[in-house]
């Protein structure tokens, strides 16, 4: 499996394929958007905001989400927005039921103060990458490094670079 990120699409097309941003599920992030200050603030979600990150991820995985208890999710969020180690900070949120990897990228994307991107299938085509078997911290951090580098040096968001390699994904399909 390669591990070499390409952009599929001219660097300067970023920010108009994230304007064309279009996820049928775009509702659930205008419930995601106002609970961000709240839970950076705190240093943890809530069990109700939980299930709405992962509603918003995957509708699939919401029976196995629903059996973490509010102790456990908020503890797993606690150490994973807190904590100074890389590794732990992805592995952890992973202990929760019904999160793995994709939905472990989303809870940082939009509640820890560094810039993490989503892990999504549509996001790795857009980077000329396929969907590993089986993710490891070593993929999740060359396409985090990956990822960072190409928001700077468009000068965007890691939400817009998000956004645009979502959405080209999606008109490009392959």
């Amino acid at each position: 499996m390669k591990t070499a990120f390409r952009l599929r699409f001219p660097i300067s097309e970023l920010r108009s394929s994230a304007k064309r941003y279009d996820y049928e599920d775009n509702e659930d992030e205008k419930e995601i958007l106002p609970i961000v200050p709240a839970v950076k603030r705190r240093g943890y979600l809530t069990r109700k905001e939980f299930l709405t990150v992962c509603r918003w991820k995957t509708r699939r995985s919401q029976r196995h989400c629903r059996k973490n208890s509010p102790e456990f999710v908020r503890e797993v969020t606690k150490c994973a927005l807190s904590t100074p180690v890389e590794r732990l900070r992805i592995e952890v949120l992973t202990l929760l039921d019904g999160v793995g990897w994709p939905t472990a990228s989303v809870i940082l994307h939009f509640f820890h103060s560094a810039a993490y991107p989503i892990l999504d299938f549509r996001a790795l085509e857009s980077l000329k990458n396929e969907v590993p078997k089986q993710y490891s911290f070593n993929f999740w951090q060359k396409y985090t490094s990956c990822c960072r580098s190409l928001a700077r040096r468009a000068g965007v968001s890691m939400r817009t670079l998000d956004r645009a390699l979502w959405q080209f994904s999606k008109e490009n399909q392959r």
